[in-house]
């Protein structure tokens, strides 16, 4: 801001300033009737959209994967962008970090008067890409469900063979998802890209004893499923029969 540019400015706040209005009651009046349209809608949300209501806690459970309430899933979602586990802190704490620092010291690196947005492009162009893309990870956190369930229909050929195929089917994709499969692997919409192969048509690939072999005798970094299969069997089974059902037509 140069002398004249200062000088205008002092002008027109020192004419504001005189014609000012009070802060009670007109900015306390804007600010109650604010916070009257937002109250008003989260009541409307909560009637018609509801509340999601997860399962009863269970303090036993090994399997349980917590997950962000739906303002952290652009956060949520920014770790599956950035894969390499050397990155996580800078997902983790360095990009929430950098842009707290950058809000900051706002006023100390932005010192232009101009409040229109058509005369700062750079800072609207910043502000509109970073809602996108906090509007974008937080679609794509929703439509990923929980990490602990995969979200398919059961295939029709499984369906034809009864209710014990069935259930047994139903069974192994519960192990899967709960035996944290999805943070390496795709499953038709579920799980991720990386760094494990997609897992979709599997069954195309490899056939249910070579499955096997490879829960059990896996390539680094992927875990071993040994221990499920010396202690749960029946679960280890359940796992090798779903994972082995699952083909690229389905």
């Amino acid at each position: 801001m140069n002398k004249q540019e200062k000088e205008q400015y002092l002008r027109e706040y020192s004419v504001l300033k005189a014609q000012g209005k009070p802060f009670f009651p007109y900015a306390v009046a804007k600010d109650a009737l604010m916070a009257c349209v937002v109250m008003l809608a989260i009541i409307l949300m909560s009637l018609i959209l509801g509340a999601e209501l997860g399962p009863k806690a269970d303090p036993t459970t090994t399997t349980y994967t917590p997950r962000p309430e739906w303002y952290f899933f652009f956060l949520f979602e920014l770790l599956k962008v950035i894969k390499p586990p050397e990155l996580v802190p800078l997902a983790t704490i360095g990009v929430p970090t950098i842009c707290m620092i950058l809000l900051f010291l706002l006023p100390f690196y932005d010192r232009s008067p101009e409040r229109r947005p058509e005369k700062r492009p750079i800072a609207t162009t910043a502000g509109i890409f970073t809602i996108c893309a906090m509007g974008l990870l937080t679609y794509l956190g929703a439509e990923a469900g929980a990490p602990t369930r995969i979200e398919m229909e059961t295939p029709e050929r499984i369906s034809a063979q009864g209710g014990a195929m069935v259930e047994q089917y139903e069974a192994g994709k519960l192990v899967v998802a709960q035996s944290g499969c999805l943070a390496c692997h795709k499953i038709a919409e579920n799980g991720n890209d990386g760094p494990g192969p997609e897992l979709t048509d599997i069954a195309d690939r490899l056939p249910a004893q070579a499955i096997a072999q490879t829960l059990v005798n896996p390539t680094s970094p992927m875990p071993s499923f040994r221990s499920l299969q010396e202690k749960e069997p029946e679960k280890f089974r359940n796992m090798v029969m779903f994972l082995g059902q699952l083909k690229k037509d389905e």
